[in-house]
């Protein structure tokens, strides 16, 4: 065996070991940022605000008192998301820059796009998504509806114990206001309601880094 080809076969080895253990420091506990971070989305009683049916103010997810239009009535998941980005310190697409209606759309266009000069970061796919928020980012799960006119959908990956098998079957679990809002839900539950967003994976996923503040 030639030197040069010994060299070749030692680089692979070392490069599988600096993989293998970054792969295991990514699948490794919550980190205490992760719980942080679970600890403030509790705290915004998604359960109890932002609830459908209503208009609300985006920030407070309390109503507004203007009185509902919609057949069907109003639902926030994207007033949410902006709300909580917000009270953590970063920006995602809000009122006034964009109405609430139909933002969730709007927002899974600007994050690819001028999210970038945001702060956020694209995903490959849940599994790079429940480990970003394991470690302590911002993670949001967004889709697209096929139609312009027809809201689309999008909610906060939260920090799990899931195993690779239970992420693929059913993805991250994740926070949101929807028809009936969840403090926890499965992906595949949560975006029931749009056929081809998990079943389609047409889901993605944008992470953004946070800082813990020692005042929350």
């Amino acid at each position: 065996m030639s030197a040069a080809f010994r060299n070749f076969i030692s680089g692979i080895v070392v490069l599988a070991a600096v993989t293998g253990a970054a792969a295991q420091s990514l699948e490794g506990p919550i980190t205490p940022k992760a719980r942080w971070l679970a600890a403030q989305l509790q705290s915004l009683d998604v359960e109890h605000k932002w609830i459908a049916g209503a208009k609300v103010d985006w920030k407070s997810g309390l109503p507004n008192g203007q009185p509902e239009t919609r057949l069907g009535g109003h639902t926030h998941c994207s007033a949410f998301v902006a709300s909580a980005a917000q009270r953590l310190g970063v920006y995602i697409l809000s009122p006034p820059q964009h109405r609430q209606e139909l933002l969730a759309n709007a927002q899974s266009e600007w994050l690819p796009t001028a999210g970038r000069d945001a702060g956020w970061l694209p995903l490959a796919g849940a599994q790079e998504a429940q480990d970003a928020a394991n470690l302590g980012d911002l993670v949001v799960a967004s889709y697209h509806n096929h139609y312009d006119d027809k809201p689309g959908h999008i909610a906060i990956v939260l920090p799990s114990n899931k195993n690779a098998a239970e992420i693929a079957a059913e993805g991250p679990d994740v926070m949101q206001a929807a028809t009936v809002n969840s403090a926890s839900i499965s992906i595949k539950a949560g975006f029931a309601g749009h056929l081809h967003a998990w079943r389609d994976q047409e889901i993605r996923y944008y992470a953004h880094p946070i800082e813990m503040t020692e005042s929350e």
